[in-house]
């Protein structure tokens, strides 16, 4: 059996890993010049998502561990800044929007919930 880091155990560290797919999925289809452009960006904020939660996991204090949290958050919202942006571009179809934009909601909650129980701890 595998060893799982306490990260690894984190449901919103799971969803995040999917939301990073997803990404990568869809920004697979957008057009070739904007492969260092929006690609990288959101991209970039995605894997951002998950790594700082990661990184947060290893730290000492609770304070430092909602610190990594709320730079995961702040991540997250640069994601969905990007995804708005696509979508009024039309790189992105309505489907996909919607898709991305309810995992959006749904980690933003959990890592809401996640930063209060780590400042209230």
């Amino acid at each position: 059996m595998t060893y799982l880091f306490s990260f690894e155990k984190l449901t919103v560290w799971v969803d995040s890993k999917e939301l990073i797919k997803l990404i990568y999925l869809v920004t697979k289809k957008f057009p070739d010049e904007e492969k260092f452009g929006l690609t990288s960006q959101l991209r970039r904020a995605a894997v951002s998502v998950a790594s700082n939660l990661a990184e947060g996991t290893s730290r000492k204090t609770n304070k430092d561990k909602a610190h990594f949290t709320t730079i995961s958050y702040s991540s997250l919202m640069e994601v969905l800044n990007q995804i708005i942006i696509s979508k009024e571009l039309n790189f992105i179809n309505e489907k996909d929007y919607s898709i991305i934009r309810e995992s959006i909601q749904k980690i933003a909650n959990k890592l809401n919930a996640l930063r209060n129980s780590q400042l209230s701890s």
